[in-house]
């Protein structure tokens, strides 16, 4: 089992990650109006943060960031 200080840094990465799709999310609906008033932005930020979720869930997968061959004194 992985101790705590694995899923703290697990829990850091994968909301780094989900924060940054989030913004890409966003940022990529916000060009579809032509003025910035017409901007829908409860669809923007409700597709946004189902992004976010769906990327912390992916995160649940594994994450390339993450060093998994690390072992502490507690594995030992």
């Amino acid at each position: 089992m992985k101790n705590k200080e694995y899923w703290i840094d697990w829990a850091q990465k994968a909301g780094v990650r989900a924060l940054k799709t989030f913004g890409q999310c966003a940022a990529s609906l916000i060009p579809a109006s032509v003025t910035i008033t017409a901007v829908d932005w409860k669809v923007v930020l409700g597709t946004a943060a189902l992004s976010a979720v769906a990327s912390f869930f992916t995160s649940l997968c594994g994450l390339p960031e993450l060093s998994t061959n690390t072992t502490s004194s507690d594995d030992e």
